[in-house]
């Protein structure tokens, strides 16, 4: 049976889902680079920016001769970060 959003009953996407963190994620560490420059939070700014090293792929090149590929990941969030990617799993956990 389908809802009004088309979703099989009550099932959500997991590409939604992604969306929604990574865009927590972006947000909340954007709202800790101006709480990092604001004078209103100097006390705490600097914990709310400290990144957390969690993943660390160092890059690897693929050197094909015509094309050169260069693949790797890194994942370090900061507390401001964390907190956006709560708030993402609440907002959507409620539509």
């Amino acid at each position: 049976m389908k809802n009004d959003r088309g979703n099989s009953s009550g099932s959500k996407s997991w590409g939604m889902m992604a969306l929604f963190l990574i865009t927590g994620a972006v947000l909340g560490g954007i709202l800790g680079e101006f709480a990092a420059n604001s004078s209103f939070l100097t006390g705490v700014a600097p914990y709310l920016v400290k990144q957390f090293p969690i993943f660390d792929l160092p890059p690897v090149t693929v050197n094909l001769y015509v094309i050169k590929f260069v693949l790797g990941f890194a994942l370090y969030p900061n507390l401001m970060s964390i907190l956006g990617i709560i708030a993402a799993i609440v907002l959507f956990r409620r539509f």
